[in-house]
């Protein structure tokens, strides 16, 4: 039911966010030359097409001014008809030489009469006959005319060889011809051939356009050097990457500077962040400010179904590479293709391990005067091979890691110089409200503030637009339109006030920016919004019980008011839980002591990824962890539930003005709940009995020669005191 900040309840992980930037499309000079081949125009297969509209018509043509006889009626008609030495029909009272059949296209009877065979073989007969329609509709439309007729001979050998018989002695002139090759084979041909031609035209869409001699060639996409456009000054927020990634662009820009030196630049430079915090855009910088070929490609680009492409492509784009020295080649999303390998957790794949294979023996085959460096981009560097990560092949590891609050200033500070801000609009304050925000987070808060701007048709983006682009990003749109009756909403707004009033009351948490009842997200039908000052980099143990104790405070203030809980707090539930067979299993902060019961490890950077080590615990000792979680829970819910009883005056007046105003900001809650008494955090206190407790003691000694070791404890337990 509530929302927390996102960095609320992992004291090592931040909150993830969208990839980093998006590729440029190429649009120099050479643009038309890297378009794909299926976009160009192919004679051939314009001529086939010519070819099949010529026979399809020819088709059509022919079954119009043709006739099919059965083989019943044209038996009939032979045997009324005989022709004398000249050919001519020689009609006599029983030898008409015409016959009455039925049309079974036109369901009429014609007339078919002056028939003449001219071919026999097994499989047809061949010849010309009269038609006439009988029917005066049929015949207006269709006159009494002569055309070539086909039918099939009768079944068997007797009965073809009496047929022929028959009709030699009627007077007939015909051709007796062997079955011709395209009548044997012809349909078969013609069958193999359009399936052929269908498989061909999915294949080449399949592999690009590209012919079957080019499916191993390399779909890395080339950006000539005044393509770019971007530079060192377009990335912010990341200095250290940046001044990590500067001795390549040096190198490619001045390499004897070095040889001469005896010294080699990397062959290899690996980029490893989150996503979002900008790891493409620092490679495409690189490649702007070094004035060298760029060669892009994804790790997917490698990987096909068939074994051995994926190795052939990996050659020839080290081939363009090396034709075109000095030069970069990316390969961004690197995990889809290194995989570590004989890992069970990855199961094994024969392409991708050749691909990776002949991505080794490219790398290290590479000599470092080549001019060619290879970058790669992932955020999984914890699934790629031990082979691909030594050095040799990727020396250098640059680590791109969320902006702090003076990195988050001046990315914020790149976005905004389109934008028309407000007075008001404060970009420090900003900062430090995004705790944990990538770049990719900041341009769409950026984005949507003007957006919201927009909608409202003002004329600058004011400090309230980026409030709710703050919330947007974090929590998800508002449903402002979701009807909820009176009960439900009022079990919202006390729920949401307690973790509002623990949170406040608590000396070790961050301030509460607002406080809603509005729904919002998937799922949130409220939520507690906190955003801190400064930046957190660890968690001690009394800071993470609090937040176990705000995380429960929602559902203990229902269980205040009403006799029964809701649903409502299932989230919570989920995330207090995690949070305490964290603290038992990963942080060693129980009674079962500093060890580590983990079963997985999770993924650096993708705080939702873990994988599984397969590490076995016996029963006793996976009973003592939940008996431990379940400690840490009631404890937190018993001093959780004192903080409530003392303040229940404050929880029923915040769910008032929930009730009338639907969202509360900080504030207005500071007046509601008064200023905010906050308690020295003894958690950040050094033990005077410490080493350095003792060390600080004596270094107070020798300032005052006069003064006294027991004089010294006084001043320093009265500036504890004072502070």
């Amino acid at each position: 039911m509530s929302k927390q900040s996102p960095d609320s309840s992992d004291p090592k992980s931040r909150r993830p966010s969208s990839g980093d930037s998006p590729r440029p499309k190429p649009n120099g000079p050479n643009a038309k030359d890297r378009e794909s081949t299926f976009n160009r125009p192919r004679p051939w297969l314009f001529l086939a097409f010519v070819v099949l509209v010529v026979a399809i018509a020819y088709s059509l043509y022919d079954n119009a001014n043709s006739v099919n006889i059965r083989t019943s009626d044209l038996r009939r008609l032979v045997e009324v008809t005989r022709l004398d030495s000249d050919g001519k029909l020689v009609v006599t009272p029983t030898e008409s030489g015409e016959i009455i059949a039925g049309d079974l296209t036109a369901k009429t009877k014609v007339r078919l009469s002056e028939l003449r065979i001219q071919q026999i073989n097994q499989t047809e007969i061949r010849g010309k006959v009269t038609v006439e329609y009988l029917d005066q509709e049929q015949n207006s439309k269709k006159p009494r005319s002569e055309k070539y007729f086909s039918s099939t001979p009768p079944d068997g050998d007797v009965a073809y060889s009496q047929f022929v018989r028959d009709v030699t002695e009627r007077g007939f002139q015909f051709d007796i011809v062997g079955q011709s090759f395209f009548d044997r084979y012809g349909p078969t041909l013609v069958t193999v051939a359009i399936v052929g031609g269908l498989l061909f035209f999915f294949y080449t869409r399949m592999v690009g356009g590209a012919g079957p001699m080019q499916f191993g060639r390399s779909r890395g996409r080339l950006y000539a050097s005044e393509e770019q456009g971007i530079s060192f000054s377009s990335v912010a927020g990341i200095d250290e990457a940046v001044e990590e990634v500067k001795e390549v662009v040096d190198f490619l820009s001045n390499a004897e500077k070095y040889q001469r030196l005896g010294g080699r630049i990397p062959k290899g430079v690996l980029l490893v962040g989150p996503p979002g915090t900008g790891k493409t855009l620092l490679a495409k910088a690189v490649a702007g400010e070094a004035g060298v070929p760029f060669f892009s490609l994804s790790g997917s680009d490698f990987v096909e179904m068939f074994v051995g492409v994926g190795a052939a492509r990996v050659r020839d784009t080290f081939q363009q590479a090396v034709a075109k020295s000095p030069c970069i080649i990316f390969i961004d999303e690197l995990d889809a293709l290194g995989k570590s390998r004989g890992n069970g957790a990855v199961p094994s794949h024969d392409e991708r391990e050749q691909t990776l294979n002949a991505l080794l023996v490219e790398m290290d085959g590479f000599e470092s005067n080549s001019g060619v460096i290879v970058m790669a981009a992932t955020n999984r560097p914890e699934t790629l091979d031990a082979a691909l990560l030594r050095p040799g092949r990727f020396d250098r590891q640059v680590l791109v890691d969320r902006p702090d609050i003076n990195g988050r200033e001046k990315i914020l500070n790149v976005h905004v110089k389109n934008v028309k801000l407000s007075d008001d609009v404060n970009l420090k304050h900003i900062a430090a409200m995004t705790s944990g925000f990538v770049g990719a987070d900041l341009a769409n808060l950026v984005n949507e503030a003007a957006l919201l701007a927009a909608r409202k048709e003002k004329d600058l983006v004011t400090i309230d637009e980026f409030y709710e682009g703050i919330e947007r990003v974090t929590a998800g749109l508002e449903k402002k339109k979701r009807v909820m009756n009176e009960e439900e909403k009022r079990r919202v707004a006390y729920h949401e006030a307690g973790h509002a009033l623990v949170a406040y009351a608590l000396p070790n948490t961050d301030p509460v920016h607002k406080v809603s009842i509005i729904p919002r997200g998937f799922a949130a039908l409220g939520y507690t919004m906190q955003r801190p000052d400064e930046d957190r980099y660890l968690m001690t143990k009394g800071e993470l019980e609090s937040q176990i104790k705000i995380l429960l405070a929602g559902t203990l203030a229902e269980e205040l008011v009403y006799p029964e809980v809701s649903t409502g707090a299932q989230n919570d539930l989920e995330r207090a839980t995690d949070l305490a067979y964290r603290m038992v299993t990963e942080f060693g902060m129980s009674s079962l002591g500093r060890i580590n019961y983990s079963g997985s490890t999770r993924s650096a950077f993708l705080p939702g990824l873990s994988q599984e080590t397969g590490r076995i615990l016996s029963e006793d000792t996976l009973q003592k962890i939940d008996m431990e979680v379940q400690r840490i829970i009631d404890e937190q819910m018993k001093l959780t539930r004192q903080i409530l009883e003392n303040r229940s005056q404050h929880l029923e007046d915040i769910t008032v003005r929930l009730m009338d105003a639907e969202s509360v900001g900080s504030e207005e809650l500071k007046q509601i709940l008064g200023p905010r008494v906050l308690v020295r955090d003894s958690s950040h206190t050094i033990r005077r009995d410490s080493l350095f407790g003792r060390a600080v003691r004596a270094a107070k000694v020798s300032e005052t020669s006069e003064s006294s070791l027991a004089e010294t404890d006084r001043s320093i337990v009265k500036d504890e005191e004072t502070a």
